[in-house]
């Protein structure tokens, strides 16, 4: 039996009506879960306003209300906690609730623009090899051990967090790798969380639709590393011009990685193929199976972060030459004539020039590259004009094209692309409204020995249409679309 006040631990309370000796049933912040004797919280949101449901959530039951002001009517025999942040309330309910499962088990932190899903995922991938009981909380897909469960959010709710962790927890779960988005931290969803360690991997323009500026966007990924505890460490890539900035207020052992930079993990690229790379780590060589620079510094950044959490490191060089590369993220086939598509997640202007940049530093030139790339809708609208410079700029075709439009008219996004197109490339762009149209113009267009890039969905299944979500799966579509060549 849970009573309320088992519940409120660091939680900052204003002001309090009611008793705190309450029974609860459980904590939520949807009206619509909400049942009998159960906790609710009133989130201010970017859509909607949980303060507008505290009526509805005492309709089906609730006992208790978690806001940041009052409502006008007070109900007998309910407590109302009145807090300044419920967000952060939430954080540390749902810690608490839970039974703080983040402090038995090292959870590992991956922030920054690109490489968060790689890196995590990849460091699951390691640590099973490895032999340990492992969770993963990624953008595409949570894992308790060998349990996979869909994803929804880069950074889940601090409810499901600690819900899984409290899963990963009855398992036996040693260590937990987990993706950190910019909303995630900016919404309190981390805190009540004890890390182990940090990862900062990059920062460049993306979710300005959200923030108010780019140095809103960098302050809220350093406060994360600025929370860490003296017994976490913190990994930071120093090549990056704010890799630094990130370590300056921490408490947390300072660690950097590098490939250009001076730094505690070093690597420099021997050899980089459409096979693989070969990469020269704090001395020693070895062989992956992942490709480009950008997968050079994903895989320093797995390598620093398992060497600190106690692998040996020549274990972890062998446990590297296993890995394989994540979903969605340059993943490749080729076709029986010879046709290559790539499929990767690239959906910043960073993400795109590294991509393309990496096909550009492995291919012969006696090739075509030729690129598929679209952008989201009610996303931000800056970055459109700039993927399309870059995309127009480093291939030698390019089909601009819709990703997932939301709820905005897909003309209206390509019309933004479009602009970044400078004169010299109108000629070797194209503009396809439908998806699958432009992968199949894409196909039509290669010749044996050519290269496609499909970028900015990865590993989505879907589209998602005014509202709605279609299949839409862009690996297996090429692969439909180029056998379809071949019969």
């Amino acid at each position: 039996m849970i009573t309320l006040k088992d519940i409120l631990y660091k939680v900052s309370i204003e002001a309090v009506k009611g008793s705190t000796d309450a029974t609860i049933n459980k904590v939520e912040f949807d009206s619509r879960k909400v049942e009998l004797n159960d906790v609710f919280v009133a989130i201010r949101g970017t859509i909607s306003n949980g303060h507008d449901f505290i009526e509805k959530a005492l309709n089906q039951g609730a006992s208790v209300i978690v806001c940041d002001t009052f409502p006008d009517i007070i109900v007998n025999g309910v407590t109302y906690i009145q807090v300044k942040d419920t967000n952060l309330a939430l954080a540390f309910l749902a810690s608490n609730y839970y039974e703080n499962p983040s402090q038995n088990l090292k959870l590992v932190g991956i922030t920054g623009t690109n490489g968060k899903t790689t890196i995590a995922s990849l460091l699951y991938q390691l640590f099973k090899k490895a032999g340990y009981k492992v969770g993963l909380l990624s953008t595409v897909k949570i894992l308790v051990d060998n349990e996979e469960f869909p994803a929804t959010h880069t950074t889940p709710d601090s409810l499901t967090i600690n819900y899984y962790l409290s899963e990963m927890n009855k398992v036996g779960v040693e260590f937990c790798f987990m993706e950190v988005s910019s909303h995630g931290i900016h919404q309190k969803r981390t805190e009540g969380l004890l890390f182990s360690g940090g990862i900062f991997t990059n920062l460049s323009h993306d979710h300005l639709d959200y923030h108010s500026s780019f140095a809103e966007y960098r302050d809220v990924k350093k406060s994360f590393f600025d929370y860490l505890p003296k017994t976490a460490f913190v990994l930071t890539n120093v090549d990056d011009k704010n890799g630094n900035l990130m370590l300056q207020n921490t408490k947390a052992k300072k660690l950097t990685y590098a490939l250009k930079s001076y730094a505690d993990y070093k690597a420099s690229i021997l050899e980089n193929q459409l096979s693989g790379l070969l990469l020269k780590i704090n001395g020693n060589e070895v062989w992956v199976k992942l490709i480009g620079t950008f997968n050079a510094y994903n895989l320093l950044a797995i390598y620093g972060t398992a060497v600190e959490l106690g692998l040996d490191s020549l274990e972890v060089l062998r446990l590297l030459s296993e890995l394989e590369s994540v979903s969605g993220r340059f993943q490749f086939i080729v076709s029986d004539d010879k046709i290559t598509a790539i499929v990767d997640y690239a959906h910043t202007p960073d993400a795109l020039e590294n991509v393309l940049g990496t096909i550009n530093d492995i291919r012969t030139k006696n090739e075509q590259l030729i690129t598929v790339v679209g952008c989201g809708g009610n996303r931000d609208k800056t970055k459109r004009p700039i993927m399309a410079n870059i995309a127009s700029t480093l291939s030698n075709k390019v089909i601009l094209t819709s990703d997932n439009p939301r709820d905005e008219d897909p003309t209206d996004i390509l019309m933004d692309m479009e602009k970044g197109v400078e004169p010299q490339n109108h000629r070797k762009t194209l503009s396809i409204l439908d998806r699958k149209q432009a992968i199949k113009v894409a196909c039509q267009l290669a010749s044996p020995n050519d290269i496609i890039l499909i970028a900015g969905k990865g590993h989505e299944t879907y589209q998602e249409i005014r509202g709605v979500r279609h299949h839409f799966d862009d690996m297996e579509t090429v692969k439909e679309l180029l056998e379809e060549r071949n019969q």
